[in-house]
């Protein structure tokens, strides 16, 4: 199956500048997601990918072919949309058939396809039921069918999981990811969940303002963002700003001091993320817990110090000690600690 190649796409809609000069090449079989505050130009790109928007100049292949100019038909491209856009008045068997029927396979063929596919997401048994007969979860999961019953080269999945709860999202989250590598396709997923996306990619794609970031593995644009922007949109960090002192190091307090790459007097941001944040150490700087918030296997803290506020994640059975109002010492391991102009990457 072909990879994608995205080369100096550009997309206005009025003044807006929906894409800005993006490039991208998505390897083959490769699941790439997108992830990106609202309105930064993720699903304009799917569109574009799937035909349904056309670039205002750039190029888009498929393999080796040149799609910029060709229809959605044409294209062999699966589509899974934020709505699930199912057809009410058929059912799900139906749904999942459509795309088949309209591209003229025969009648037993297309029966045994539409069988394959319910089965590959767990739905033979609903095979009859119509879309308001059906959960979200079975909802989304027939979508997913349907997009994939024509074998198309590339899917492209619309933020699948935003209507969910969170426990369906989780669950269909691993499914889709199960199931993409099942079949071996190439696919992009928009998505503007962080954990969503670094829990189904090989890589990341961080959009902003119609531009690509930065792209690369989940671990590495989560735990090293190359960019600043990258590195305050993931993870919760805390966001210091702070100036290169006189021995060229970017401390605070006695928390932290680390080497600075930039001369004496430069205004740096040092980004902190929460996990990397220590408690009660020997040294570091006094503190208040103002904030506690429960999240599953840890708790967030948030912690006010005279020289400002940061984040802290601690371990969920170890919140009796942290409860609002505590008195508590902080330092940062200093490994963890990233470093970005103020007014810059």
């Amino acid at each position: 199956m072909p990879g994608v190649r995205l080369d100096g796409l550009n997309k206005r809609f009025g003044s807006v500048a929906a894409l800005r000069d993006l490039s991208l090449d998505i390897r083959d079989g490769e699941l790439l997601a997108l992830l990106g505050p609202s309105g930064c130009g993720k699903t304009t790109l799917l569109r574009c990918v799937a035909g349904l928007s056309r670039p205002d100049s750039g190029v888009i292949r498929l393999g080796d072919r040149d799609v910029t100019d060709q229809p959605p038909r044409t294209r062999d491209v699966g589509m899974v949309f934020q709505g699930y856009a199912l057809f009410p008045t058929m059912t799900a068997a139906e749904n999942v058939g459509f795309p088949l029927e309209s591209r003229g396979w025969s009648g037993q063929r297309r029966r045994e396809r539409i069988t394959e596919m319910l089965m590959l997401v767990g739905l033979e048994h609903a095979a009859l039921r119509y879309p308001h007969q059906l959960s979200g979860g079975q909802q989304q999961r027939v979508a997913l069918a349907r997009a994939l019953a024509a074998r198309p080269n590339v899917l492209l999945l619309d933020e699948p999981l935003s209507a969910l709860d969170a426990l369906t999202r989780t669950t269909l989250r691993d499914e889709i990811r199960r199931i993409q590598l099942k079949v071996g396709m190439t696919a992009i997923y928009v998505t503007h969940d962080q954990a969503e996306a670094l829990a189904v990619a090989d890589r990341v794609g961080v959009m902003d303002q119609g531009r690509l970031i930065e792209v690369g593995a989940p671990a590495d644009v989560y735990r090293r963002p190359s960019q600043r922007f990258t590195a305050a949109f993931l993870g919760g960090r805390t966001m210091l700003e702070l100036v290169v002192d006189a021995g060229s190091r970017v401390a605070w307090g006695d928390a932290f001091s680390i080497a600075a790459p930039y001369p004496p007097g430069t205004r740096v941001v040092a980004a902190i993320t929460p996990e990397s944040v220590r408690l009660n150490p020997a040294d570091g700087i006094a503190g208040r817990v103002v904030l506690a918030s429960f999240r599953g296997s840890t708790i967030r803290l948030q912690i006010e110090t005279d020289l400002g506020e940061i984040a802290a994640d601690v371990a969920a059975d170890s919140a009796g000690a942290y409860p609002a109002g505590a008195a508590v010492r902080v330092s940062v391991a200093m490994e963890a600690v990233q470093v970005f102009l103020a007014d810059g990457t």
